[in-house]
């Protein structure tokens, strides 16, 4: 039985579950859509494989046995989970598409661009669900597990080759600081700058004791002084609206509060003049109506930042 089992054709399985449910051929058939010399056919395919006692032939039908019940059950358990799959592969509509959609991005990202990304996505998902996060530490694991359908980050966290992901967008790297700022409103060099207290973020799932900037200023023989440290960019907007303090990043982060400007870095080498942020999901879904849609919309959004 085991090689035959192996050549076993899938289709038979759904005869086998019409015919044990409607305990009669031609009802199976009509079910199926199919002729009922096509499910007698099949029946005798199902016989040799696992006996002529599968079914017992009645005066108006057929008693299925109780290898055919239980057959009928685990074939249900096998094939509706793929014919689901097949479905939704085959039937996507955006439109009408409910389900909950998974979003991880970094906090920063989230912060500032969230509530443009989520808009984007909902003028093509208007019925869709979602569940939007900062990047966390299991957020990797989640990811893997298949539980997120999307992720935008930055280039400095190691995504493993199992994501899929590529730059939606690379800027200049810039300093972050208030309006008027006494040092950067004039002319200045990066020895102006290497005495100014830093705010730094903490990048959820990156373990490095250093940002990429205190490892620059350490090549310079200088030392970076790192006053603040936090995930939460209200906190961060705050402190470098109301003192000194610089920060790193993005030229859009100076979008998050009108009082916050993005000054241009001194001349600087090549690996510290830019900053990249990726897009991804999981190489497995790369076929995914859904995943690719989702990537076309944030891929465009993130087009159209000057």
């Amino acid at each position: 039985m085991k090689n035959k089992l192996e050549d076993l054709d899938l289709n038979l399985l759904k005869i086998l579950r019409a015919v044990t449910e409607a305990r009669n051929t031609h009802v199976a058939a009509e079910k199926l859509g199919i002729s009922q010399a096509s499910v007698s056919r099949g029946l005798a395919k199902l016989r040799e494989t696992f006996g002529d006692q599968l079914f017992l032939r009645k005066a108006h039908g057929v008693e299925p046995s109780d290898l055919a019940d239980n057959l009928a059950k685990a074939s249900e358990l096998m094939l509706d989970p793929i014919i689901e799959v097949l479905e939704f592969y085959q039937d996507f509509d955006p439109l009408t598409f409910d389900r909950q959609i998974s979003i991880f991005m970094h906090v920063f990202i989230l912060e500032v661009h969230g509530v443009e990304i989520i808009a984007a996505l909902k003028k093509v998902l208007p019925k869709a669900k979602f569940r939007v996060l900062n990047w966390q530490k299991h957020s990797l694991a989640e990811t893997l597990n298949g539980d997120v359908d999307y992720l935008i980050q930055l280039e400095n966290l190691p995504l493993p080759q199992d994501i899929y992901s590529h730059t939606l967008k690379e800027t200049p790297l810039s300093i972050i600081a208030r309006k008027s700022h006494p040092v950067l409103s004039q002319e200045y060099d990066w020895n102006d700058i290497y005495n100014l207290p830093i705010g730094r973020v903490i990048i959820e799932g990156v373990n490095s004791k250093l940002a990429p900037i205190e490892t620059f200023y350490l090549s310079k023989e200088a030392k970076a002084d790192i006053e603040l440290v936090t995930h939460s960019l209200p906190l961060l907007a705050d402190q470098l609206k109301k003192s000194d303090m610089i920060f790193f990043s993005s030229k859009y982060i100076a979008d998050y509060d009108q009082d916050l400007v993005s000054y241009p870095l001194p001349d600087s080498p090549e690996s510290y003049s830019s900053i990249k942020v990726v897009g991804g999901y999981l190489q497995t879904k790369r076929n995914h109506p859904l995943n690719q849609l989702l990537d076309q919309v944030i891929d465009d959004f993130f087009e159209t930042l000057t």
